[in-house]
Formats: C-alpha cells, sequence, structure tokens
C-alpha cells in the first residue's frame, strides 16, 4: 500500500490485499518481530493522551531530543501493538501482544505509528487536516473537533474530488516551495473506534505543492458564509493550532518551519453555517474561491 508517498510493505502481507498505484519515493517495511517483549534498553519514555481508549507511549534508548543514526525507538499501544526502529533506517520491526489483530496493526500503521516515525525521522510536519484536489489544486481544511473537517472532506469526496488525506497532512520544504504528501487511501466519514474507514481507490499519489488552506469556523445556521484572509500573527496560529504530532524536543524546529510555511502558503478562516442543509453552497463558495484565487 502507498502511504505518506512511501510503499508501506507488510511482512507478512495483510490480508486485506488493498492496494494503490502510483509514484513513492522509497519503501518502508513493517515486519513481524521475532521478538515477544520490548527489549530493557528502553529507558526513556513519554506517555500520551488516551486516543481510541488505548495507552499510548513513546520509548526510545537515550534522553529525548532531536533524533541520531542509529538511535531507538519505539511506539507502544499497550496490549496490542509495540513498534519498533533505528533511526536512520526504513525497518520496523512489531512484537504482538495479547490483544493483537491484522486489522489493529494496519490501523495503528497507518493512523498514528508512520505520522510519529516520519516526524521523528525529520521527513515530514504534519497537520491535522482533511484534504482534497479542487481546480487541479489541493485545499486542506482544519478544524477543531466536531468541527466539520470530516463532514466537509466527505462532501467533496461525494462529489468526485481526489482524497489527499482524511486526517493527517504529511508536509515538507523544497527550494519550489511547500509540499504535501497524501496519508492512506481511506475515508472514515463517521466516528468509529481503531478504524481506518472505507478504502478510497480515487486517492493521490505523489507529491503537489500546497495550494489553500482553509480553517474552518463554526457559525450559526442562519449566518452568511464568509471567507477572510488571515495573514502575520492570525496565520501563524491558525497552523500552529492545526499542527499534528508535537513532540516537546522538536518544538523549536516545529515553530521555525511553521513560521517560514506562514510566508507561503495563503491560509483563509471561511465561516460555515451550522446547518448541514447548506453544505451545498459552502462547497459551491469554496470551489469558486479556489478556482478564482491567485495563490502565491
Amino acid at each position: 500500500m502507498i502511504a505518506y508517498n512511501h510503499y508501506i510493505e507488510f511482512i507478512p502481507a495483510l490480508e486485506s490485499g488493498k492496494k494503490i498505484e502510483g509514484a513513492f519515493v522509497d519503501v518502508v517495511r513493517v515486519k513481524a518481530s521475532p521478538l515477544d517483549k520490548l527489549p530493557e534498553v528502553f529507558r526513556f519514555h513519554i506517555s500520551f493522551y488516551s486516543n481510541q481508549g488505548r495507552e499510548l507511549k513513546l520509548l526510545s534508548d537515550r534522553e529525548f531530543a532531536p533524533a541520531v543514526q542509529n538511535q531507538r525507538w519505539a511506539f507502544d499501544v499497550k496490549d496490542v501493538v509495540t513498534f519498533v526502529w533505528y533511526s536512520g533506517t526504513l525497518e520496523v520491526e512489531y512484537i504482538s501482544h495479547e490483544n493483537f489483530t491484522e486489522e489493529l496493526l494496519e490501523y495503528w500503521c497507518m493512523h498514528l505509528m508512520l505520522p510519529l516515525f516520519f516526524t521523528i525521522e525529520e521527513t515530514y510536519d504534519f497537520l491535522h487536516a482533511g484534504a482534497v484536489e479542487v481546480e487541479e489544486k489541493s485545499i486542506l481544511f482544519m478544524a477543531n473537533s466536531f468541527g466539520g473537517k470530516s463532514t466537509l472532506t466527505d462532501f467533496f469526496l461525494k462529489k468526485g474530488h481526489t482524497l489527499i488525506s482524511d486526517d493527517k497532512v504529511g508536509i515538507f520544504k523544497k527550494q519550489e516551495g511547500f509540499l504535501l504528501v497524501p496519508s492512506h487511501p481511506h475515508h472514515r466519514p463517521y466516528r468509529e473506534r481503531e478504524t481506518l474507514g472505507c478504502f478510497f481507490a480515487n486517492t493521490l499519489t505523489g507529491v503537489k505543492t500546497i495550494d489553500i488552506i482553509y480553517d474552518l469556523e463554526r457559525t450559526a445556521a442562519d449566518a452568511p458564509i464568509e471567507i477572510i484572509e488571515l495573514n502575520g500573527v492570525d496565520k501563524f496560529r491558525s497552523l500552529r493550532f492545526g499542527s499534528e504530532i508535537n513532540l516537546y524536543f522538536l518544538k523549536e524546529k516545529r515553530f521555525m518551519f511553521l513560521a517560514h510555511m506562514a510566508q507561503y502558503v495563503s491560509v483563509f478562516k471561511i465561516k460555515i453555517p451550522w446547518d448541514m442543509n447548506r453544505l451545498s453552497e459552502v462547497y459551491e463558495t469554496i470551489c469558486l474561491h479556489t478556482k478564482n484565487i491567485g495563490c502565491k
């Protein structure tokens, strides 16, 4: 499967057999470990907030700081699976635990382990956003929890637009500007624990310039739809709040990355009436705005 501009090879192969063809830059191998428990060298850990009802930890064999070659890392989903890797490699092993299933392996790998892996390895930074193609441009939807991001992404997909990401967008800087990579080819328009959602074949592969970011704001059902360009501190604050995989030991790097990104990427606040019956109106407004805007 292609995810985050890499071919993700599970060893042994997953029975689901989901595939998507397209370009990718390299291969990440995720293979079963011969170990039955985590080695004792992992003396340092960070506990995350409970996610999907699971206790999560990030562990390392040395104090937390930007990764160095051959540093050992582990991401533990309690009672399900532990992922282990060395910095500077694209080989990840997993140790299965009592509640392990193939479906949970795929979910935790795609949903959180790979974004953590690529963040720690300083391959990508991430925004918590849905993203689709409109008028051959990449547009991102950022919002607080229950802010309409998934609902709006779903509406665009039902209109035939190409999926870029359902939840997390990987971003990196190159000479030509800030580029994004699609996440994984799934869409989850519903709230259900530990599932990637529906396999979605019409998913972008390869990389693409970030054209427009829309920061969604809920308003009254009868309020007008407004689109306001953000600049300066307001733009940086929007990107900062939309930032994903925020690790304290990479805080300075993330700050500089977002500050630089704010100079190049167009960000707009869009006020969206909280009324499902007006989604078509919101959709048409965004499509027209995207078509007419001159991107930086």
